[in-house]
């Protein structure tokens, strides 16, 4: 039975709200001819032509390809020609350039780069850490510190969703460039939220405003001004946090569609109902919402990215989740994984993040595993699992065209294994090779720098 406010809201919305799917970006796509050469980021900006990546024919030989479509794995060589998938091979097949680089990985998995859609790769290490914590200086250095225990677990792209001042988009056009080993990045930019709400609990002004990681709004169009903002920037996503108005996350969400960005949000019991009608376009966390917004979330195309695994992690290491107003309900670890269940039993498409806040990160891959564990405790079987790792992920961040699966034509973000990970999700701690946009970036489980190339000096003029 609908509960009083969400046939109030439906009724001041139209009573096809029920009904329609969600309204996707009006991304402008349809006016790009796909010929055109765009970046590799939902921004979808056209860029000069030209080939991308190293030049080299890399191919990975005679192992398992678990591709991430669904497809049970099989026994296959991929061929990688610069920073895409050019071929999939049957195992018997040497149809290669002779000066391919050529690597056995028999015995071995081949899969998708795994995705993370939920990190805050600014963030302080301990919570007493503030005198660091305001240093731009320090989170970058945290950042990419955090970069590399991402990639060396088998993490090829990560959705950043809130840090601090501009440091995930410079850091994103260094990976992008490949001057820095790491993950792919897709920032957010700033959380943007109202005044007292998730992220501002107890915390003094000065400190959010010194931060930068917060981007306060009130009203409708000071919302709406914050989503340009964060555009601005170059954000791939927006993040809306609750608490809010239904005028004020409407005003949002409409912006940010408008300039071709999805919308996810953190909210909990009616402020998820309000973002799922506001046309948000995925709810993180498992956090409490009634079996009409579950509905209206399936109905509506509206994913979720429940990251149960911070909140095991919050349990266990601080016996509960305290002194937050944007936390005022009884959850626990057996309530989370029920919503978990009741998401995957409507419908709805869940992806996987982690939301490694403090020092967790140096956990990895353990957390990420984990939470994985956690689909399969819910329903998924192991592959699926791993789909929604790969896959499912890449569709929500709005990249399933280029990204999620080991396809011709799809970019080379590929991740070897040394065992049966679609058969034991424990065998994704054993990294054994990562290919990020065509680049080895991590070669026996560890990172993998190159040397430095030599510039040549300007002649002397005669």
């Amino acid at each position: 039975m609908r509960t009083k406010s969400a046939a109030l809201l439906i009724v001041m919305l139209g009573s096809c709200v029920c009904v329609t799917a969600q309204e996707k970006a009006r991304d402008r796509r349809k006016f790009l001819d796909p010929a055109t050469p765009v970046s590799d980021d939902p921004r979808r900006i056209p860029v000069k032509p030209g080939p991308q990546g190293p030049d080299r024919v890399f191919v990975l030989r005679g192992g398992r390809i678990f591709d991430g479509t669904g497809a049970a794995a099989h026994e296959g060589t991929l061929v990688i020609e610069r920073n895409k998938i050019s071929k999939i091979l049957p195992a018997s097949s040497s149809d290669w350039p002779k000066n391919a680089e050529v690597v056995d990985v028999a015995g071995k998995t081949m899969l998708p780069g795994l995705i993370d859609l939920h990190t805050h790769l600014t963030y302080p290490l301990t919570e007493g850490d503030t005198g660091k914590a305001v240093s731009e200086s320090d989170a970058t250095l945290r950042a990419v510190e955090k970069l590399r225990y991402f990639l060396e677990s088998g993490i090829t792209s990560v959705r950043d969703v809130g840090s601090q001042g501009d440091v995930t988009f410079r850091l994103k056009e260094w990976v992008r460039d490949n001057r820095l080993a790491g993950p792919r990045i897709f920032p957010a930019g700033q959380f943007i939220t109202a005044e007292g709400g998730h992220s501002t609990e107890n915390t003094p002004d000065e400190l959010i405003k010194w931060m930068g990681a917060t981007r306060l709004a009130s009203g409708p169009d000071d919302w709406r001004l914050a989503v340009r903002e964060q555009f601005h920037k170059g954000a791939d996503v927006i993040k809306l946090g609750s608490h809010f108005s239904l005028e004020e996350i409407k005003a949002a969400v409409q912006e940010a569609h408008e300039l071709g960005l999805k919308v996810t949000v953190d909210s909990e019991t009616f402020y998820i109902e309000r973002a799922v009608i506001a046309g948000a376009d995925t709810i993180e966390h498992p956090l409490p919402r009634n079996d009409e917004t579950i509905r209206m979330m399936a109905q509506r195309g509206v994913a979720a990215d429940p990251t149960l695994i911070p909140y095991q992690i919050i349990f266990e290491e601080w016996g509960g989740y305290f002194g937050s107003t944007s936390r005022r309900f009884t959850f626990s670890n057996d309530a989370n994984l029920e919503m978990l269940k009741r998401l995957k039993r409507a419908g709805v498409k869940c992806g996987v993040g982690t939301d490694l806040i403090l020092h967790w990160y140096r956990y990895m891959p353990g957390p990420y595993i984990r939470e994985l564990k956690n689909f399969v405790a819910a329903g998924w079987s192991v592959p699926e699992a791993l789909v929604a790792a790969t896959k499912t992920n890449s569709e929500i961040l709005d990249m399933d065209d280029r990204l999620g699966t080991l396809e011709p034509g799809k970019l080379a973000d590929v991740l070897v294994v040394d065992g049966r990970p679609d058969e034991n999700l424990e065998d994704l701690a054993k990294v054994d090779l990562v290919i990020g946009n065509g680049y080895t970036v991590v070669q026996a489980g560890k990172l993998a720098v190159p040397r430095h190339t030599v510039a040549s000096p300007p002649k002397k003029a005669q």
